[in-house]
């Protein structure tokens, strides 16, 4: 296809996936008000009238999309087919849930749930089709986009990899050094629908985004360190010149202040929900060994400070008693309970107690042992930027990252949601790890395993220049 035709064609993206969106929101919502009609409107205490049904119809597709925003469901073509569903059936899950107690609430007794029951199964019936459909004529429109790469002294093979696991999406098409001359690298760049700009000098890769924007081609940018810092900034201006301000300070009083408020809430709440939980997972860990139930092991948190961090143990007793290392996937060490505790982040409950202490957040960067963030830094310098912020029960990295996902690549999400923060980014953090606690893809065993593969494989620390 022409470059200048899929240009025009690439414009129309957004509102191919707006009234794909549209397709699915029309038809929960119409299996919505068919049960309000003939289950509920009727029932309660004082029916409604035509607005008041109007309204409850209203109110659920507002938590449609709330809920679909979070998760990303309605995103046609950006997510795999599989994670496509999984995000769609929990947001409409949520929903429904909600929904049935609202109905409730409104009734002021338990309604029948028989109906919402079934309404759920026809939905999730019904998701697999519309992404089928959707997705085929999607790509069918939108091709695998053809790309070029520009790498500086390091290769880029890891981010090519990781590109090509999208196959639907991405065809890169030829890889080009930045040491090559300004004319080669224009002339692929001319060739293909975009460019892929990995670490590289300054100066290289400013002409190289100047040329891009001059016409008009796409340009994806791994980002360094310092790209991340300047993101949030904060523009001002002396007098006709714009500036940007970088405070570097990490999170202002303010921020802290309603950061440990709700820390504090969510910790209380959440901890009386998973008390029986709680009380089930140390009875099983009680049960297999006779061990003790609760691990604690020495992390980092803000300002480089050591904390105890606590755990449900999920290896065996004195499992380090040759010294510290991480656990692989095949670790012999690894209880049955702890492979189940470990697979859907149950061994994590624990660190409820760290976060009412103060040492913890509810969102933040993972604590890091001490031992692996002094190898981090030898390599990585800046590792130690990410404890400008209390580390977290759950983070940026680990709800955006894969399995083999780089300490490098770690510490750049962890500053993006440092520079980034915000408390409607916690929320949405916190429902993306619930996702990934619901339908975990990648198992902590193999995260560990690929962590351990990167220490001394790790990029050492970016060239600004």
């Amino acid at each position: 296809m022409p470059m200048n035709k899929r240009k025009d064609r690439d414009q129309y993206k957004r509102i191919y996936s707006f009234f794909a969106a549209i397709v699915l929101l029309g038809i929960f919502t119409a299996a919505f008000g068919w049960v309000w009609y003939e289950c509920y409107s009727d029932t309660i205490l004082l029916p409604f009238y035509r607005r008041g049904n109007w309204v409850m119809i209203a109110i659920y597709v507002v938590l449609m999309l709330l809920f679909s925003s979070v998760f990303g469901g309605l995103k046609t073509g950006y997510l795999k087919r599989t994670d496509s569903f999984y995000s769609q059936s929990l947001s409409m899950l949520c929903v429904n849930v909600v929904t049935y107690f609202q109905v409730s609430l409104i009734a002021r007794d338990f309604v029948d749930a028989i109906p919402f029951v079934l309404m759920t199964l026809g939905d999730i019936a019904v998701l697999p089709l519309w992404i089928l459909v959707t997705n085929k004529l999607y790509f069918s429109l939108y091709p695998p986009r053809r790309l070029v790469i520009i790498y500086g002294e390091r290769a880029a093979a890891d981010l090519v990899t990781k590109m090509s696991r999208r196959v639907d999406k991405y065809m890169i098409c030829e890889s080009v050094s930045a040491s090559q001359s300004w004319t080669e690298m224009q002339e692929a760049i001319d060739r293909y629908e975009g460019v892929i700009l990995c670490d590289m000098p300054g100066q290289i890769r400013n002409d190289i985004l100047k040329y891009c924007f001059a016409a008009k081609v796409r340009v994806y940018v791994a980002p360094k360190i310092s790209d991340i810092i300047i993101r949030g900034a904060e523009e001002i201006r002396l007098f006709d010149t714009p500036l940007l301000l970088c405070r570097n300070g990490g999170l202002s009083l303010e921020q802290r202040f309603v950061k440990r408020i709700f820390d504090l809430t969510f910790a209380v709440l959440l901890g009386v929900v998973c008390l029986p939980i709680s009380l089930i997972v140390a009875l099983c860990i009680k049960l297999e060994d006779g061990g003790p139930v609760l691990y604690k092991q020495k992390r980092l948190t803000i300002d480089d400070k050591v904390f105890e961090v606590y755990k449900f143990r999920s290896m065996i007793q004195n499992a380090e008693a040759n010294g510290p290392q991480l656990a692989t996937e095949t670790d012999s060490r690894i209880t049955k309970v702890g492979r189940v505790l470990r697979k859907c982040r149950l061994d994590e409950i624990p660190q409820l107690l760290n976060i009412l202490r103060g040492d913890m957040s509810v969102v933040g960067p993972r604590p890091e042992r001490p031992e692996l963030a002094l190898q981090y830094e030898e390599t990585m310098p800046e590792f130690d930027f990410r404890l400008r912020v209390k580390a977290g029960l759950t983070g940026y990295a680990q709800v955006t990252g894969l399995y083999d996902t780089v300490p490098y690549d770690k510490l750049k999400m962890d500053m993006m949601y440092i520079e980034q923060y915000s408390l409607l980014l916690d929320l949405r953090i916190i429902m993306m790890t619930l996702k990934i606690a619901l339908f975990p893809g990648e198992s902590n065993e193999e995260a560990s395993r690929h962590e351990q593969q990167h220490i001394n494989s790790t990029p050492t620390h970016e060239k600004e220049n």
